[in-house]
């Protein structure tokens, strides 16, 4: 028996705040993988895609690591929204997904090179956005919260009131589907419902 080093592979710290909600022992170390949208897929394809370019570029240098990728997109009448560079473009995406249902796609990867495995899978969340003003779009962007977030927005934070409803798993709109975790980290001889999680 010995302690599986896990590694979150992502700067993200809505992502690190949900494994620490599951009480799992893990390390940050970010990869420095440019996160280039390719028009030629589909989402789920897209980010199962850069999830695991993330996850293998840490992988690499923590080769009997756990390393965990992940990528969120939303995506609205086949547009992708990635983090807006400015506030225009924050208020052009808001504007766009006020009154709308748009598709939040999360993907996520595992991989370990020594012994060489890799797991992943993509999830989908249906979001609904009230009719937005002007005026609330505005102070929204001022709060300064859209501007490293998908779409523009965090339901986990002052977003939470754009949202009318959704339909699949919350924590996916977040960044992490955590229901899927415990299956893919039990590929990996780890049980995350058990004492020790961590350890194989």
């Amino acid at each position: 028996m010995f302690m599986q080093q896990i590694i979150l592979a992502s700067a993200s710290p809505r992502r690190a705040f949900l494994l620490k909600q599951i009480g799992l022992d893990f390390q940050v170390i970010p990869s420095c993988v440019e996160e280039i949208a390719d028009s030629h897929l589909e989402p789920q394809e897209l980010v199962l895609k850069l999830a695991k370019r993330k996850a293998q570029a840490v992988s690499r240098e923590y080769p009997q690591a756990i390393v965990l990728g992940a990528d969120t997109i939303v995506c609205c009448e086949g547009r992708v929204l990635g983090k807006p560079r400015n506030k225009e473009e924050a208020a052009e995406m808001l504007s766009f997904l006020s009154g709308r249902v748009h598709e939040v796609v999360s993907g996520v990867v595992l991989q370990r090179l020594l012994p060489e495995s890799v797991r992943g899978e993509a999830v989908t969340t249906r979001v609904k956005f009230r009719n937005l003003t002007d005026e609330e779009i505005m102070g929204y962007i001022a709060s300064g919260e859209p501007f490293d977030k998908a779409g523009a927005y965090g339901i986990q934070g002052l977003g939470a009131l754009l949202v009318e409803k959704i339909d699949g798993c919350y924590f996916n709109v977040v960044g992490l589907p955590l229901s899927r975790l415990p299956d893919l980290f039990r590929e990996f001889g780890v049980d995350l419902l058990c004492q020790g999680a961590n350890t194989i």
